[in-house]
């Protein structure tokens, strides 16, 4: 890349160089796993890898290293480039270090290539040094040049690498920072879910876990105190049947010290205002009238403003304002100054396709900057004052790395802005996904303990035997401790329990409310028999099968002491991949909540239950009994194997 070239009616011009010629965590209790690093590989797979971004920052690179005039490049170029690739690429930058700073300060001096040194200086040097040392780097750079000696040659030089060693900075930062976060897509989001989890362990304490305490506590005074634990277990009740409230991950930080899209455009910038400085002073130095000095200088300053304006830092999506008007005079001047009566200038054009390459849609903007390419060569060609072949041929390469340029920093931006959004979005979703997981164990989990509890305080308060009230208190407080420890394990990792237990607690809890239980087959191997399930279609112990039926039953339990009027008789039926449960109440109708929605579809809890049962893989259906009085409930389970054998037979 270069600053304003030398007329080519004196048969040079400036190339690239600018030198003359010749110079989640495991599955939970509910059967639920967690799939945040699943989505995250699926969020970032929309945008390219790290590998295909590098090639952004070789293309600039290597169009750097390129000496114009030169078939082979100086015999210290060579490895003064493949250090600076090693010192830039994700790949390789565990290499970047003391060793290859000092060896490009070494090379410097014979490769033609400072601004790689003053790049490496920024990416190295810590601060407050670095800043310093690179200024230094770049004004070393013009008396080192080869050239005149002239004030424009000099210019150039500083200039030249002043800009490469900024945008080759500005480009590894950005590259750096997509692959950091790329790699660390789920790292936000696992920080946030553990803060929710704490955040919800503090808050279930403070309002549930004071209940359960005070329900012990009152259990323990006797049946003077039961219509008091009554009220408390209903309060509580009421509590747990809440909807979850929303949670977001606004105000998530990218990592710190990294390149951020924000300080990018001091870069952008201060590329920009080099070149309009050595173009002025190409221009003061060219032997112009004053007229055609400031039209030549306003078609600069329009242009490169423009180009500033077109490259600064904006979100993905986001267009300059009023870009056809900006855009359409800046293809205006660029080439208009292609038929300057004093020569081509044809660089202005380098930043127009760069404009072009920025602001419009992909499918149109690289044929539209293919376009103004081959409008230059064709230019340079028809004009008897033009470079000839060789120089249209380093021109247009000059033309393709100025566009690169600007278009890298601003396609590099524009990646970290969506990657970090993605990042982002992960997290909210998480943390949403983590709180509707834990107010759906609190519902279905401690619903059950609440209703027993409920029940026990009555059969407690209307017991004329003392003695059998005092035992129904007993089991209240029983119930209470169980429903503590479960509300404390379901923030972390969730309560673990069997379905065997379930079953016996159903009995107990059943038989004090005066039905009489029947069950119907085995606890043992009812998940076994079916095999594996799938686990939100991956396969998975079946295992999460019984941990599914031990938390059915639980919430079918609760349904019939708390919305089954009358029943006096429950039917548990057990069988591979089969749980029903079927009573013999009048169902009650499920009260709106308190937010004014209604129950719809059976309230939370049989929402709840659905959602748990297509995680594995099984339905649920909940409706009244077909013959008469009572209500139904049944969860149906397929193995992978029978699923695939139905299919199989379905299609053949």
């Amino acid at each position: 890349m270069n600053g304003w070239g030398t007329a080519f009616r004196r048969g040079r011009g400036i190339g690239p160089g600018g030198a003359e010629p010749g110079s989640e965590h495991a599955a939970r209790s509910t059967g639920e796993p967690t799939d945040v690093e699943a989505e995250a590989d699926a969020e970032s797979d929309a945008g390219p890898t790290p590998a295909v971004v590098s090639v952004v920052l070789v293309v600039v690179i290597l169009g750097f290293a390129f000496e114009p005039g030169v078939v082979l490049p100086r015999p210290a170029a060579v490895p003064m480039l493949l250090l600076q690739l090693a010192t830039c690429l994700p790949s390789t930058r565990r290499l970047r270090g003391a060793w290859t700073l000092a060896a490009q300060i070494l090379l410097a001096p014979w490769s033609g290539l400072p601004g790689f040194l003053g790049a490496s200086v920024l990416l190295i040097v810590e601060r407050p040094v670095r800043w310093p040392l690179f200024l230094v780097v770049g004004l070393a750079a013009g008396p080192l040049a080869p050239g005149d000696g002239s004030v424009h040659s000099v210019l150039n030089a500083i200039g030249n690498a002043l800009a490469h060693g900024l945008i080759i900075y500005a480009l590894t930062r950005l590259t750096d920072l997509y692959t950091e976060l790329r790699t660390t897509r789920g790292a936000l989001a696992e920080a946030l879910v553990t803060a929710e989890r704490e955040r919800a362990g503090r808050d279930l304490d403070a309002v549930l876990g004071t209940a359960l305490a005070d329900i012990i506590r009152l259990a323990g005074q006797g049946t003077r105190a039961a219509r008091d634990m009554v009220a408390v277990a209903r309060a509580a009740t009421e509590r747990v049947r809440a909807a979850p409230a929303a949670q977001s991950a606004d105000g998530a930080q990218i990592p710190g010290g990294a390149l951020t899209p924000r300080l990018v455009w001091p870069i952008v910038v201060a590329t920009h205002v080099e070149y309009l400085v050595v173009g002025a002073a190409f221009l003061l130095g060219a032997g112009l009238s004053g007229l055609r000095i400031a039209a030549y200088g306003g078609a600069l300053v329009t242009v490169v403003g423009l180009q500033a304006y077109h490259s600064l830092p904006r979100p993905p999506g986001v267009r300059p304002r009023c870009v056809a008007w900006t855009l359409g005079a800046q293809l205006a001047l660029a080439l208009g100054v292609l038929a300057a009566p004093d020569g081509p200038y044809p660089q202005l054009v380098a930043f127009a396709a760069a404009s072009v390459l920025i602001v419009l849609p992909g499918r149109t903007a690289w044929p539209a900057a293919g376009m103004l390419t081959a409008l230059v060569a064709i230019a340079l060609l028809v004009r008897t004052d033009g470079p000839g072949v060789r120089g249209t041929a380093l021109l247009l390469l000059d033309i393709v790395v100025i566009a690169s340029v600007f278009y890298g920093l601003a396609l590099l931006t524009g990646l970290v802005h969506q990657v970090r959004e993605a990042r982002e979005a992960l997290a909210s979703l998480a943390v949403a996904r983590e709180r509707r997981r834990i107010a759906r164990d609190v519902h279905d989990l401690l619903g059950y303990g609440l209703a027993a509890i409920a029940m026990k305080g009555e059969l407690a308060s209307r017991d004329p035997d003392r003695e059998r009230a005092e035992r129904h208190l007993a089991d209240a407080a029983a119930l209470a401790d169980r429903a503590l420890a479960d509300l404390r394990a379901i923030p972390g990792e969730g309560p673990e329990f069997t379905l065997a237990e379930e079953v016996a607690s159903a009995r107990k809890v059943l038989a004090a409310a005066g039905i009489a239980v029947r069950v119907r087959g085995e606890t043992d191997g009812v998940g076994g028999a079916i095999g594996m399930v799938r686990v939100d279609g991956v396969e998975g112990a079946a295992g999460a099968a019984e941990t599914l039926f031990a938390t059915v039953l639980r919430e079918a339990v609760t349904n019939v002491l708390r919305h089954a009027a009358g029943a006096r008789r429950c039917e548990v039926v057990l069988g591979p991949g089969l749980l029903r449960v079927a009573d013999d109440g009048r169902v009650l109708p499920v009260p709106p909540r308190k937010d004014g929605t209604g129950a719809g579809g059976g309230g939370n809890g049989l929402r709840n239950l659905r959602e748990r049962a297509a995680a594995v893989g099984g339905v649920l259906e909940a409706g009244p009994a077909p013959h008469g009085r009572g209500y139904v409930l049944t969860v149906h389970l397929e193995s992978p194997a029978a699923s695939a054998s139905a299919s199989s037979s379905a299609s053949g």
